[in-house]
């Protein structure tokens, strides 16, 4: 039997992290042969989805108890209909917790509670590691964003002409609405990304009902990430939500730029 701690760090030794969908790492430990591995969480950044991608991390490791200090309701229920059982209100390290839910002290239901106000928190030398700590764990989990924002604009320059982009969007608004939305639909990366791509196509005359679609699709609809947000979350609910995302973003794109123009105008 597997069981996954939400943890600040790579170690026994390490705190269990009081959040489960953006815990820095998780330690997944094998009661059977004592085993374990500490494994990056890529929800830590706390980008839309960490919750998810924290859940699918879970399963995909045949994970059969989820130990933290809290997890939101929508996390746990999809936990719990895939097996997984949820204990929350844990704290201290990961090698207490791991004793205390083997001699079974750990109960569902428990609740994390806050610690009491300490005015003078914010002087504490730990407390200010603790600090410098997650603002560094954010910092490296942003720096391929970054890299790759850098990446995809010279890619992007090189190797996709103006005629091309010209052969594809007609310059009419609801079928380069349609493309746009496509087009962000297919493409996968950080929204970030998106942006970049969308002021290329501005400057290679691409209209803006194409670039604002792009974006919304780009945000809300995942066809790249389809298998995972079923994994996590159902079949149907995946299916439908990205339909109905992609179908909203194109009446979604047309008033926005409709309304922009009567702004500016």
């Amino acid at each position: 039997m597997k069981v996954a701690i939400s943890a600040e760090g790579t170690t026994l030794g390490a705190a269990v992290s009081r959040r489960f969908g953006i815990c820095p790492y998780l330690i997944i430990v094998d009661l059977d042969t004592g085993e374990w591995e500490a494994v990056r969480n890529p929800g830590s950044s706390g980008k839309r989805g960490a919750g998810v991608e924290a859940i699918v991390l879970v399963l995909s490791k045949g994970v059969e108890a989820v130990v933290t200090g809290y997890s939101s309701p929508t996390a746990k229920k999809h936990l719990e209909s895939n097996g997984v059982d949820v204990f929350t209100g844990v704290s201290g390290t990961i090698e207490e917790a791991l004793e205390g839910y083997k001699k079974g002290e750990i109960q569902k239901t428990q609740e994390l509670k806050p610690a009491p106000l300490n005015r003078w928190l914010f002087l504490k030398t730990s407390t200010v590691a603790d600090a410098l700590e997650r603002s560094g764990n954010q910092f490296a989990a942003m720096l391929p964003i970054l890299f790759s924002v850098v990446l995809l604009l010279g890619l992007f320059n090189t190797l996709v002409p103006g005629k091309l982009l010209a052969s594809l969007f007609s310059g009419t608004a609801i079928i380069d609405t349609l493309w746009g939305a496509c087009l962000g639909s297919i493409i996968a990366g950080n929204p970030v990304n998106s942006y970049i791509i969308g002021g290329e196509l501005l400057k290679h005359g691409v209209s803006l009902f194409a670039v604002t679609a792009l974006i919304i699709t780009w945000v809300t609809v995942g066809l790249v990430q389809l298998p995972a947000e079923i994994a996590a979350l159902g079949r149907k609910f995946a299916l439908v939500r990205n339909a109905i995302c992609f179908i909203l973003a194109v009446p979604i794109a047309l008033m926005t730029v409709v309304i922009l123009n009567l702004i500016a105008g």
